[in-house]
C-alpha cells in the first residue's frame, strides 16, 4: 500500500514526465477501484437491500412554458421559445427528491415518505463527474443520505428500503372508474357524459350547474373529487383545477391531467389577467378567450362596450359572509382591476337581454358585479347581487304552444347527485342563475408539451389553438326560445 509520505512526495515534485503520469493516474485508478470494492464489500456485510426508482429526467417547467405562450401572441412577439427556458435543468425550479419519490411511487402515502425522509431511510446513487470513473462506472456508484428538499440532479436514483414493496397497493386494487370514491354505475356515466374534450395533457366537462366545483364546509360531493374517482382512467394521478366556476353557474371547466399541464394552464390562466392589466384586449392577440352567455333583466345603453372598474371585498352580516363591490377612488378598501368587454346578442323579449359577456381578468363574481352594478341589469337568478329587482319578479308568460311542447320536462326525474337541469327558466317563480360558460379558446398544451420534449427549437409562437363549445343547460335553453319566439 502506498503510504502517506510517498503521495506527499509525489505531490510536492515538480511537474512529472510522462512515465511519472502514469503512475500517478494508475494509483488514483486503484484506489478507485479500492473504494468501490471496500463498498460493496460493507453493503454486503450489512444485508442492505434497497427498492430502486427510475433515474430523475429532466422535466418542463410548466410555468415558463405557459407564460412563454402567452406573451407570444398576447405582445405580439415573434419569439422562438428554447427548451432551456421551460425545463427544470436550467430554470430556478427544480424538483426534490420529495416530489421524485411521491411523483414515482403515488401509492406510497406522503406521510409514510415524509417519516423515511425524516429517519434519513433515503438514499440517493449521484450522477456526477465525481462518480464517472472507470473504476466505479462498472460497478455501483456509493448511496449517500439525501434530504427531502434536496435537488435532483438528472440521472441521479433515489433508494428506498426494500421493505416499502410490502406497502398495501389500495388504490391500484380498486377499480380505476371508482378510485378515492364510492360511485354507482349510474354516477360515474353521468360525470363521464359531460366530458366535451379529452387528450392526454387536458381534459374538459360541461359542468352543470348546482354542482360546486370545489369541497368545503357542508358540500357532500364536489367535481375535484368527482373527477378523481370517474375521469383519471388509466393516469396514475386525478385530473387537477386550473379555474373556478361558481356553484350556480354551467359550462366549460377545463382540469389538467398531469401536474404539468396543470401548471401550464394556471400560468396561462394567470397570464391572462396580467395581460388584460396591461391593456391587451384585442382578440386575436389574447391567447385565451372565455365567452359567457347570460339573460340579464333590463337592457344596458349601448348594445356593446367596455366595463374597467375595480372591485373589492366587504364583509357583511357581522363577519357571517361577503360580497364583492365596485370600489371607487375615493374608497380606501383594497381593489383589484376588472374589465369585461360585453355585446347584446338577442333582445327581442321586452324587459329581457341576452348579453356576451367576455372576462379579460378572472375575478371572483366579476360578470355578476358588472353587469348588477355597472350596466344596472342583473342576471336573473342573481338573488346575491340583483335581490332588489328579483323581488318584483314575475314569471315570464308563454304560449300554449310552447307549454304544450314543454309539458314534459317536469315530469322527468331529477339526474344523480340531486342535480336538476331543466327547472328554473324565466317561466318560473324562482328561475336559476342564467350565467354559461358557453365558448372558450385556449392553446393546445399538449400539442405544446410535445414538441418541447422532442425539439429544442420549438416554435410555439403559431401553435395552434383549442375552440371549445358547451350546449345551454336545458332550463336556460328553455328560456332562450321563450325571450327569442
Amino acid at each position: 500500500m502506498v503510504g502517506p509520505i510517498l503521495l506527499r512526495r509525489l505531490l510536492l515534485r515538480p511537474p512529472p514526465s510522462s512515465a511519472a503520469r502514469l503512475c500517478i493516474s494508475a494509483f488514483h485508478n486503484w484506489r478507485s477501484y479500492a473504494t468501490a470494492e471496500t463498498f460493496h464489500e460493507d453493503r454486503e456485510k450489512r444485508g442492505e437491500k434497497w427498492f430502486t426508482l427510475p433515474p430523475f429526467t429532466a422535466t418542463i417547467n410548466g410555468s415558463a412554458l405557459g407564460k412563454e405562450l402567452s406573451r407570444n401572441r398576447s405582445y405580439g412577439r415573434d419569439v422562438i421559445t428554447k427548451t432551456a427556458t421551460v425545463t427544470a435543468s436550467t430554470n430556478s425550479t427544480t424538483t426534490t427528491a420529495l416530489k421524485w419519490v411521491t411523483r414515482c411511487c403515488p401509492e406510497l402515502p406522503r406521510s409514510l415518505v415524509q417519516k423515511l425522509f425524516r429517519l434519513r431511510q433515503v438514499r440517493r446513487e449521484s450522477c456526477d463527474m465525481e462518480c464517472s470513473g472507470e473504476g466505479v462506472e462498472a460497478l455501483e456508484r456509493p448511496l449517500k443520505r439525501v434530504a427531502a428538499k434536496d435537488s435532483m440532479n438528472v440521472g441521479d436514483r433515489i433508494h428506498l428500503p426494500i421493505s416499502v414493496q410490502e406497502f398495501p397497493n389500495d388504490k391500484q386494487e380498486l377499480p380505476n372508474d371508482k378510485k378515492e370514491c364510492h360511485c354507482s354505475e349510474e354516477e360515474v356515466t353521468f360525470i363521464r357524459s359531460l366530458e366535451l374534450y379529452k387528450d392526454p395533457a387536458i381534459i374538459v366537462i360541461n359542468k352543470p350547474p348546482g354542482m360546486p366545483v370545489q369541497g368545503g364546509i357542508g358540500i357532500k360531493r364536489s367535481l375535484d373529487e368527482l373527477a378523481a374517482a370517474c375521469l383519471s382512467y388509466d393516469f396514475s394521478e386525478p385530473p387537477r383545477l386550473v379555474h373556478r366556476l361558481d356553484r350556480d353557474s354551467s359550462g366549460i371547466l377545463v382540469m389538467g391531467r398531469t401536474q404539468t399541464s396543470a401548471t401550464v394552464l394556471h400560468s396561462i390562466f394567470r397570464e391572462k389577467t396580467f395581460g388584460a392589466s396591461n391593456d391587451v384586449i384585442d382578440d386575436a392577440k389574447r391567447i385565451l378567450q372565455r365567452r359567457y352567455w347570460a339573460l340579464v333583466i333590463g337592457s344596458p345603453r349601448q348594445r356593446k362596450g367596455l366595463i374597467s372598474a375595480p372591485l373589492g371585498k366587504v364583509v357583511v352580516d357581522n363577519g357571517k359572509s361577503d360580497r364583492i363591490t365596485i370600489v371607487n377612488n375615493s374608497q380606501t378598501l383594497p381593489s383589484q382591476h376588472a374589465i369585461t368587454k360585453y355585446k347584446v346578442i338577442g333582445s327581442l323579449c321586452p324587459g329581457y337581454t341576452w348579453l356576451e359577456l367576455t372576462p379579460l381578468t378572472g375575478r371572483k363574481h366579476q360578470l355578476r358585479v358588472h353587469c348588477a352594478e355597472v350596466l344596472r341589469t342583473p342576471i336573473v337568478g342573481d338573488y346575491k347581487y340583483g335581490w332588489q329587482t328579483h323581488r318584483n319578479w314575475k314569471p315570464l308568460a308563454w304560449s300554449n304552444n310552447e307549454c304544450h311542447s314543454d309539458e314534459e320536462f317536469p315530469k322527468r326525474k331529477n339526474l344523480p347527485f340531486d342535480l336538476n337541469m331543466e327547472s328554473g327558466s324565466v317561466s318560473e317563480k324562482n328561475p336559476r342563475l342564467h350565467l354559461h360558460c358557453k365558448q372558450m379558446v385556449l392553446p393546445n398544451v399538449n400539442l405544446a408539451l410535445q414538441n418541447v420534449k422532442l425539439n429544442s427549437d420549438s416554435d410555439l409562437s403559431e401553435l395552434e389553438s383549442l375552440e371549445l363549445v358547451a350546449p345551454l343547460p336545458s332550463f336556460m335553453q328553455r328560456s332562450w326560445n321563450i325571450t327569442n319566439s
